[in-house]
């Protein structure tokens, strides 16, 4: 075999999506229940931050990812597309900004799996959640197995991802089921009061940072574009049946917790099954609570796979384009999947686990690494929204999906938004015990990636000129012989 075409196979990435996994796997990475508590603690006023953000965030969304993937189609998404409309320094920052947010977000949701499945070890062993060695160790072991699942392959991890997503699906139709049943039989104890913005609105304000990253996973599947067997047909239905039933399901799940606890007694870590116990006592039917958390379990652990499987395909290809080291470019020999940006992933999501963890409450380290992770995960989202309005303005007529118009409103809403998003996190969240040191971790932290990306864009930016082999074209190679197999 010649060395090209050798070469070729080995960076080869296996078309295993097909359009029902797709679904499964929007509604896996959109809707997480595992942010609903912290947003539903502050209020039923945050129901009206749901509306707007699904009006002029998650719609130009949809239209961004569809736009993007038809004009550039390929491994590597939100990177590939900022590179390709702004450049190599804006693609690298949008794709580190994505990867390094799921080093902040995964282990958040290990977190929230701690704190569900205490329960289904029976009533009594609900603190667990809050013993830091415990949730340390068992948020650290689901790393490990996450990350082991993804090297072995989507054609094996994807399974996790669907079980995820179906276990999702459920969970919430039994939660709002659940509901209902209690409202029409008990009314409901939510006043048209709950719904009005409170005298103090900067808990609030957090949460609208939260709703926006609650709302991204649309991108997430053309991150992984030369893995979705023919993804001109089979990506619009499933953003558009994927993106609807998200939507909903966030309202609902969020009117319903509300309805079940209250504001004031939402556990950021548990709201979801604390719901479901409370609802499950009270019309006689506690038994649902063990089942009930051990399949929330499995959705959980289905959000982290799908997570921490796409957000590695940023750094294979980045290492392809040489603005990373190379070996991060490297696919599995038996595998062929990105296992050594995998290992990197898991190693600094342990570190920064173990950063945060000791330093104040379970609940506490969790909204720190998620307000942390909002802002990382909606830097890219600005280029995306920022190429629509260049494509508007510069093009005489759009090249791609849309019109002019709709390429505008799309664009300009969704800049506004996201970068609302960023700015209005740093309000910190209720959990949040010391207002300067949750504004040193933001500040700092967001200061220390930047920095970081361009430190490694240029630093191996210089190195890129003198590799021989031309590693930078890999990434352009890998694509070829993906579309020649279709």
């Amino acid at each position: 075999m010649p060395p090209n075409d050798h070469e070729h196979n080995q960076l080869h990435l296996k078309r295993v999506l097909g359009r029902f996994d797709l679904l499964l796997l929007f509604v896996v990475a959109v809707f997480n229940l595992n942010v609903v508590p912290s947003i539903a603690a502050n209020g039923g006023s945050t129901v009206w931050l749901w509306i707007i953000s699904l009006l002029l965030f998650f719609w130009p969304q949809g239209i961004a990812v569809l736009e993007l993937a038809r004009r550039y189609p390929g491994e590597g998404g939100v990177y590939l597309w900022a590179k390709e409309v702004f450049g190599d320094f804006h693609g690298f920052l949008s794709g580190w900004c994505y990867w390094t947010n799921n080093m902040l977000y995964v282990p958040t949701v290990t977190l929230y799996f701690v704190g569900v499945s205490v329960y289904a070890l029976g009533a009594g062993h609900e603190g667990l959640a809050e013993n830091k060695i415990f949730a340390f160790f068992l948020s650290v072991a689901l790393l490990i197995l996450l990350t082991l699942l993804n090297i072995v392959g989507l054609g094996v991890g994807k399974w996790l991802n669907n079980l995820g997503a179906m276990g999702t699906g459920v969970a919430a139709a039994l939660l709002i089921g659940l509901g209902l049943i209690a409202y029409f039989r008990y009314g409901s104890p939510v006043t048209a009061a709950e719904f009005r913005i409170p005298a103090n609105p900067g808990f609030v304000l957090n949460s609208f940072g939260v709703i926006c990253f609650g709302l991204v996973g649309l991108e997430l599947a053309s991150v992984m574009g030369d893995e979705i067997r023919d993804p001109d047909r089979t990506l619009p239905g499933a953003v558009a049946w994927g993106g609807v039933t998200s939507g909903l399901l966030y309202i609902t799940v969020t009117l319903t917790l509300l309805l079940a606890i209250g504001k004031n007694q939402i556990s950021v870590l548990q709201g979801i099954v604390q719901a479901v116990s409370h609802l499950a006592q009270r019309i006689g039917f506690p038994w649902i609570t063990i089942p009930f958390a051990i399949m929330l379990s499995l959705s959980i652990a289905g959000i982290g796979s799908a997570w921490m499987g796409g957000s590695a395909r940023i750094p294979f290809v980045a290492g392809l384009d040489s603005y990373l080291p190379t070996w991060l470019g490297k696919v599995h020999p038996r595998y062929a999947t990105p296992h050594a940006a995998l290992l990197i992933q898991l190693m600094v999501s342990v570190l920064l686990v173990a950063m945060n963890f000791f330093r104040g409450g379970v609940q506490e380290a969790f909204q720190k690494l998620l307000s942390l992770a909002v802002v990382l995960q909606l830097v890219p989202f600005l280029y995306m929204f920022a190429a629509l309005l260049k494509f508007a303005c510069k093009e005489g007529v759009p090249k791609g999906r849309y019109r002019r118009p709709t390429l505008l409103f799309a664009g300009l809403s969704g800049f506004v938004t996201t970068w609302l998003g960023i700015l209005l996190v740093f309000f910190p969240a209720q959990q949040i015990t010391s207002l300067w040191l949750y504004e040193m971790w933001m500040i700092g932290g967001t200061l220390l990636f930047m920095g970081l990306a361009a430190f490694f864009f240029f630093f191996y930016g210089r190195r890129k000129n003198g590799v021989p082999t031309g590693v930078g074209q890999h990434r352009r190679s890998a694509i070829e012989t993906s579309e020649v197999r279709r």
